[in-house]
C-alpha cells in the first residue's frame, strides 16, 4: 500500500515540475517572427547563394578547380588578335571570351572554397537565402553576358583563326604577328 502512495506522490510531482516549466513560458512574450513580411538578421559571415560579376572574371578556371563537388562549369575561348576585350576594376588585361560559366547550386555545399583562388575576386558569396526552385535544372545558374549568338560566333572566330594558322604552318610560311594582321 505504501509503495502505492509513493506512486501516486512520483506522479504528481512529475507533473508539477513540468507545470512550472509551463507556467513560467507562459506569460513571457513569445518570440515567433512573421517569417515572410520579417526576417532574421544573418551573421556577417554567412555563406548563401554564389555571384559572379563577370566584368572582372578572366576566365582563369581556379574557382572550378578549387570546387569540391564539381558544381562550376566554366568554357573560355581565345580572343583573336585585334580584340579588346578590357580591364577588370583590378587592372588586368583580359585574354579570354568566357562562353560558359555555369554553377549548380544543387550541388553546391557552400563551403566557400571557390571564393579564395579567384585573382579578381569575382565570385562572392551574397546574403541571399531564399532561391527554392519546383525543378532542379532552375538550380542551375548562367552568369554569362554574351548571347548564344555571340558565344557561337566568338567559338566560330577563334576556329577560323587556328584554321588559318594551321594551314599557313602546313604552306610552310610563318605565321603574321597580330600587328601585322588586318582585323576584320
Amino acid at each position: 500500500m505504501k509503495e502505492y502512495f509513493q506512486n501516486i506522490w512520483y506522479g504528481f510531482a512529475t507533473i508539477l515540475t513540468g507545470m512550472r516549466v509551463t507556467f513560467k513560458h507562459l506569460f513571457v512574450p513569445a518570440v515567433t517572427i512573421q517569417y515572410p513580411d520579417v526576417k532574421l538578421q544573418l551573421p556577417e559571415r554567412e555563406r548563401n547563394r554564389l555571384y559572379v560579376n563577370m566584368d572582372d572574371c578572366i576566365g582563369c578556371d581556379q574557382c572550378a578547380r578549387a570546387c569540391p563537388v564539381d558544381c562550376i562549369s566554366i568554357e573560355t575561348v581565345k580572343s583573336i588578335p585585334g580584340e579588346d576585350l578590357g580591364k577588370t576594376s583590378n587592372g588586368k588585361k583580359k585574354a579570354l571570351w568566357v562562353t560558359k560559366f555555369d554553377i549548380d547550386i544543387a550541388k553546391c555545399c557552400f563551403c566557400q572554397l571557390c571564393v579564395f583562388p579567384c585573382p579578381t575576386e569575382c565570385i562572392y558569396m551574397t546574403d541571399v537565402y531564399e532561391f527554392s526552385e519546383f525543378e532542379r535544372n532552375k538550380l542551375v545558374y548562367d552568369f554569362v553576358t554574351l548571347t548564344p549568338v555571340e558565344r557561337e560566333e566568338k567559338k566560330a572566330n577563334y576556329a577560323k583563326l587556328e584554321a588559318e594558322k594551321a594551314a599557313l604552318k602546313a604552306a610552310g610560311t610563318p605565321p603574321a604577328k597580330p600587328s601585322e594582321k588586318v582585323g576584320d
